[in-house]
C-alpha cells in the first residue's frame, strides 16, 4: 500500500485507523507468503520422496541385491552440506582402512575317494613303445592320472515279497476247520501301499528340498514307465507328515528348552481357506550347519491361516527366554524377552543411502559406518566363547550402540519422517530397546539372519509349486519342511535321514530320542 504524505489527514483518530488497516494488510500479506512457503516446502518434500522411491525402484530393477555395508574401513566421498561437524567426526572415527585381502586362485577340489571308480588305462601299442631315434624298446618311467565324473541315472526296482501260507493237513482230512498261518508283513510307512520308505523320501526331498512340484515328478516317473498320479503322491506326502508328527513334537519340546530362539513368518497362498493369505511361521535355534560346540540345530515350520499374535503365543507356549525377531508387533504379545534385528535396521539405512544417489555421502552413511563397525566386531569374536563374546561387546560394541542412539535422538526432529532416512531413524528409535538386547548375553546374535536363511528354501520352493490346496496339505508341508531343514542344519543326508525316520516310526517305537538328528550317525 503506497501512501502520499501530503494526503494524510490531520485527525489523530483517522491516522490511527489508517495505521490499523495498514498493519492488517501487512499481516495478511505475511500469511499469504507463509502459506506459499509451506506449500513450496511440502512440494519439495514430496518431490524428494518420489526421487527416493525412483532410486530404490531403479536399484531393485537393475542394481545388485547385495546389502554390502560401507562398513569400517571403506573410504567416503566428500561430505555433502547436510552433514554437520558431528557427523563428519563420526565418519572419520570409523574410517580405519583394513588390509587389502589377498585374492585366492581358484583350485579344483578332488572328487571324493569313496565314490565307486572305473579305471581305464590308455597305453601305447607295442609298435609305438620304441624310441623314435634309435628304435630301442622304451621302459615305463611313470604315469599320469586324470579324473572325470560320470552320472548314472536313477533306477527303479520292484520289491516282491513272498509269504508262504501253512495249514494243517491232518485237520483238513478230518474235516476240522484248519488255521492258516502266514508270516506278518513287515511294518511299512503306508500299510498296504506300494510305496517304500526310499520312494517316499525321494518324493519328499524332490518337492521340498529341490523344488520339484508333484506334476513334474509325475512326468519323471512316466519317463521310467511308471504311472504315479500327483493325487496319489500328494496323499502319500500327507500320510508321511502324519507319521512324522510325533517326532516333530519331540523336536519342538527340545526347541522350547533353548536359551535363544529365532522367529520369522512368510505369506502362503492356500486355495481352500477363508482368508486370501495364510502364513508359514518359522522357529529355529542353533546354526545353519553343524558346529563344534554341540548346539541343538532345529528348524520348525508352523502353518497358520493368519498373522495374528495368537500364532506365536500358541506355538511358544509360555516360552520366557530370548526370542530374536524383526520389528513385527505380534511378537511383543509373547512372554519371551525380545531381541531385535540390526540387519533389518541396517536395511532401512541402506535404502536411505540408495535414495541419496551415487557418489554422495549423507547422514545415512554415518549410521551405516557405525553398524559396519559392529559387524566387524562380531566377525572377530565369532569363534569365541559366550563369556568372551559378552565381554567384547561390553567393551567395544556398547559404546558404538550408544553413539547410534545419541545420533538418532539428535536427528529425529531434523529429518522429515516420511523420507527414507526419516523412516530408518523412526524404526531404530522405536526398536532401540530390542536392538541393544544382544549386548546382554553372548548367546544372542546381532541379527535375525538365522531365521531369514532358514525360511529362504521355503520361499524359493514356493516359486515352483506356488500354493497349497488345503490347510491339511499346508500343515503337511510345514512338517516335511521342518525335517528337511533340520536334517540339513545337522549335516545329515536328507534322503537317508527321512528314510530312516519313516522306517523306524512305522514300527511305532516307545521312545523317539534315538531318531533326533543329533543322535543319528551316517556314513
Amino acid at each position: 500500500m503506497k501512501i502520499d504524505a501530503n494526503s494524510l489527514p490531520d485527525d489523530p483518530e483517522q491516522l490511527k485507523q489508517m495505521l490499523l488497516e495498514l498493519q492488517q494488510a501487512v499481516a495478511e500479506k505475511d500469511r499469504e507468503l507463509a502459506q506459499k512457503d509451506d506449500l513450496i516446502t511440502e512440494q519439495a518434500q514430496q518431490i524428494n520422496q518420489l526421487i527416493e522411491r525412483y532410486e530404490l525402484a531403479k536399484r531393485k530393477q537393475f542394481g545388485k541385491s547385495s546389502e554390502k555395508l560401507p562398513g569400517a574401513g571403506e573410504t567416503f566421498n566428500e561430505a555433502e552440506e547436510i552433514l554437520d561437524e558431528a557427523d563428519k567426526a563420526l565418519l572419520v572415527e570409523v574410517d580405519d582402512k583394513p588390509a587389502t585381502p589377498v585374492k585366492r586362485q581358484p583350485k579344483r577340489k578332488p572328487l571324493p575317494k569313496e565314490l565307486p571308480r572305473k579305471v581305464i588305462t590308455i597305453d601305447l601299442s607295442t609298435d609305438e613303445q620304441v624310441c623314435g631315434c634309435c628304435r630301442s624298446k622304451l621302459h615305463k618311467i611313470g604315469e599320469t592320472r586324470s579324473e572325470k565324473l560320470e552320472f548314472v541315472p536313477a533306477h527303479i526296482k520292484v520289491i516282491e515279497t513272498i509269504r508262504p501260507k501253512y495249514a494243517c493237513q491232518q485237520c483238513e482230512q478230518s474235516g476240522t476247520t484248519t488255521q492258516v498261518k502266514i508270516a506278518p508283513m513287515p511294518p511299512a510307512p503306508i500299510p498296504k501301499g506300494i510305496a517304500t520308505a526310499s520312494l517316499l523320501s525321494q518324493l519328499i526331498t524332490g518337492k521340498y528340498q529341490y523344488g520339484l512340484p508333484l506334476y513334474r515328478q509325475e512326468q519323471i516317473f512316466n519317463d521310467y514307465g511308471i504311472s504315479l498320479s500327483r493325487q496319489t503322491m500328494s496323499d502319500w506326502l500327507i500320510r508321511c507328515s502324519e507319521l512324522l508328527a510325533p517326532l516333530y513334537d519331540e523336536l519342538k519340546t527340545h526347541l522350547l528348552k533353548q536359551g535363544v530362539i529365532h522367529a520369522d513368518e512368510t505369506p502362503l497362498k492356500v486355495i481352500n481357506e477363508e482368508k486370501s493369505t495364510s502364513y508359514m511361521w518359522i522357529y529355529c535355534c542353533g546354526e545353519d550347519k553343524p558346529s563344534s560346540n554341540k548346539m541343538r540345530n532345529i528348524v520348525l515350520f508352523d502353518y497358520q491361516n493368519s498373522r495374528a499374535a495368537q500364532c506365536p503365543i500358541s506355538f511358544l507356549n509360555g516360552y520366557t527366554n530370548y526370542l530374536q525377531v524383526d520389528g513385527y508387533i505380534a511378537y511383543e504379545k509373547t512372554s519371551a524377552i525380545l531381541a531385535g534385528c540390526i540387519a533389518h535396521a541396517r536395511r532401512k539405512f541402506i535404502e536411505a543411502k540408495t535414495a541419496q544417489g551415487k557418489s554422495k555421502t549423507g547422514k545415512a552413511d554415518v549410521i551405516l559406518s557405525l553398524i559396519g563397525k559392529l559387524y566387524g566386531i562380531e566377525a572377530n569374536i565369532k569363534t569365541k566363547s559366550v563369556a568372551e563374546k559378552y565381554q567384547a561387546r561390553q567393551e567395544k560394541s556398547n559404546p558404538l550402540i550408544d553413539k547410534i542412539h545419541q545420533w538418532v535422538k539428535e536427528n529425529k526432529e531434523k529429518i522429515p519422517p516420511k523420507s527414507k532416512l526419516g523412516e530408518a531413524i523412526t524404526y531404530w528409535h522405536n526398536q532401540a530397546h530390542k536392538l541393544e538386547t544382544y549386548l546382554s548375553d553372548g548367546r544372542i546374535n546381532i541379527d535375525n539372519n538365522r531365521a531369514e536363511r532358514a525360511v529362504k528354501p521355503f520361499v524359493i520352493g514356493r516359486k515352483n509349486w506356488l500354493f497349497s490346496n488345503t490347510a491339511r496339505g499346508a500343515t503337511a508341508s510345514a512338517i516335511l519342511y521342518s525335517f528337511i531343514e533340520t536334517a540339513r542344519a545337522n549335516g545329515l543326508l536328507v534322503d537317508s535321514y527321512l528314510q530312516t525316520c519313516l522306517d523306524e516310526l512305522a514300527k511305532k517305537p516307545d521312545s523317539l530320542e534315538y531318531l533326533l538328528p543329533w543322535n543319528i550317525k551316517q556314513g
